[in-house]
């Protein structure tokens, strides 16, 4: 298996459930690992082979900028339902970082697998 990965893709949005932060815009940080068979790109040097990590990093901005949930698993499970729908990704492993969300802590967040991992 073959993986592109996005680290530390760092985004602006509303997250959160105090009334504070409802009233802000916070930063979150993805790492996201993505299933991708990159042997054709590979072969071809052809991006239109590939999955692009900038089209995806474009749209999961896009996306991300515009919400406003609450939980940050609400918003990781989005996220990648974005990402396996959209960019026929078969598996997908996202770390969500909510960083200063807890004193004495650099980051809080979760981790969550999507999809059959190939082999």
């Amino acid at each position: 298996m073959d993986i592109v990965f996005i680290h530390d893709l760092q985004i602006e949005t509303v997250i959160g459930i105090y009334d504070w932060e409802r009233k802000i815009r916070q930063t979150i940080s993805l790492d996201i690992e993505m299933a991708a068979d990159i042997s054709k790109a590979a072969g071809s040097d052809n991006i239109d082979d590939a999955l692009s990590y900038k089209s995806v990093a474009k749209r999961l901005i896009e996306f991300v900028e515009t919400s406003e949930y609450e939980l940050v698993e609400a918003l990781a499970e989005k996220i990648c339902g974005i990402v396996r729908e959209e960019f026929s990704v078969p598996w997908i492993k996202l770390t969500l970082h909510k960083p200063g969300a807890v004193r004495g802590s650099k980051s809080v967040g979760v981790i969550i697998e999507r999809g059959d991992k190939p082999a």
